[in-house]
């Protein structure tokens, strides 16, 4: 392991959580798929989720619209999460994804409205809370 890796490695955990990083690399340390996990901890969170010039609050706003617009939903789901391990509130979350509408299109943004409610229930039941008020 890099540097670089375990740089990426610690921002990887502080963003989505132990138990996520553990099983994405556990489950991809085979020789086809650990090449993949060695890029994206080096490369996206070694080197872009610690540059400076954007707080991890505005990355996770611009990868939640980026990853509606590509309608990419296994992906929300995952940064829905980190978005609110980075101190965003589910009100910034929602803008988003009304922002998303206008430019992306109603159907991606009711996709990530639906996932993102999904893992708030999740977030709710593992932190014993059963209403609808925010995380934070």
């Amino acid at each position: 392991m890099t540097d670089k890796f375990d740089a990426g490695l610690q921002v990887r955990r502080e963003v989505l959580g132990d138990e996520y990083v553990d099983n994405s690399l556990n489950n991809n340390r085979d020789e086809f798929a650990w090449p993949m996990q060695e890029l994206v901890t080096e490369y996206c969170w070694g080197d872009i989720w610690n540059r400076e010039g954007l707080s991890r609050q505005q990355r996770s706003l611009i990868n939640l619209a980026m990853l509606t617009a590509l309608n990419r939903p296994h992906e929300i789901k995952v940064h829905v999460r980190g978005a609110i391990n980075n101190g965003l509130t589910k009100e910034e979350i929602r803008e988003v994804f009304m922002q998303t509408a206008i430019y992306c299109g109603v159907p991606a943004a009711i996709d990530s409205f639906r996932i993102a409610k999904a893992v708030f229930a999740e977030m709710d039941a593992e932190n014993g809370v059963d209403d609808d008020k925010p995380l934070a």
